[in-house]
């Protein structure tokens, strides 16, 4: 008896059905991406290794991969992660303080563990999917504290803490206010109130931001540039006016595929 209960709940476990509407999504996204990958690699590919197909014969085997692993966790229950929400959690923070420990700085940043040389991993990528699982199982568990504000905005957000301490220190901002976004979404969607973030956002959110941009001198040269590109034209503007250049010359869909000109122009200048 207790074998075929245990039968039923694996073939339930592998047996969910496949929403086909968001896996044509995926692959019609994936596939406008690869192109994309190919339009703008091939010349340094070419360049570089005589192989115009170099770059993007990795993304391609990636994707693959990808596909293959996404089938597979599709089959799984989402509610077998809920079991795991807390260790999303510790397994998390260990990522992040594992970066700090034994990951390369690179321009004065550490935010990959290398496994090789030429093979490495970005925690702070995975930690975005642990959050996710992290937060769905937690707010559903306390689902009806949400609507107040210390045992349901200021309970669940300061969980973000140590998390976002974290990537700071790496540094890595983006990751940063990513994370804070896709959690904050999952909070007013599960029944925290907009004006809690709306009210604590304008006291602390903002000041803080604005204090971690002006604190490291390549945040706010960044900022400058992205308000005046042209100051600095060939240096620290440069790929915000190519951008320009691209976007002006091709209009809002192109000049089309293989006959995009700044690409070449922006490899010849770089090498």
């Amino acid at each position: 008896m207790a074998k075929k209960k245990k039968e039923k709940s694996f073939s339930s476990f592998l047996n969910n059905p496949i929403d086909f509407t968001l896996i044509i999504t995926i692959l019609v996204l994936l596939t406008i991406g690869l192109v994309m990958v190919l339009s703008a690699s091939s010349p340094t590919a070419l360049a570089e290794s005589g192989n115009s197909y170099r770059d993007f014969s990795k993304q391609l085997l990636f994707a693959v991969l990808g596909i293959l692993a996404m089938l597979f966790i599709s089959k799984i229950d989402y509610r077998f992660y809920q079991k795991f929400y807390k260790h999303a959690w510790i397994l998390a923070l260990v990522l992040l303080a594992l970066v700090l420990i034994v990951g390369r700085s690179v321009n004065g940043a550490k935010r990959w563990i290398y496994v090789t040389e030429s093979l490495s991993v970005q925690p702070s990528e995975i930690v975005k999917f642990l959050m996710i699982i992290f937060y769905a199982g937690i707010l559903t568990k306390n689902r009806d504290e949400l609507p107040k504000y210390l045992k349901g905005f200021t309970k669940h957000i300061l969980l973000l803490a140590p998390i976002i301490g974290l990537l700071i220190i790496e540094p890595h901002f983006s990751a940063s206010v990513v994370i804070i976004g896709i959690c904050s979404i999952m909070m007013i969607v599960a029944g925290c109130k907009f004006w809690h973030f709306l009210a604590t956002g304008a006291i602390v959110g903002i000041p803080g931001m604005i204090f971690l941009i002006v604190k490291e001198p390549y945040r706010l040269q960044r900022v400058i540039t992205f308000l005046d590109p042209w100051k600095d034209a060939t240096d620290t503007g440069w790929q915000v006016i190519q951008s320009l250049y691209a976007i002006g010359s091709g209009g809002l869909f192109g000049v089309g595929l293989r006959r995009e000109q700044t690409k070449i122009f922006i490899y010849t200048r770089t090498t």
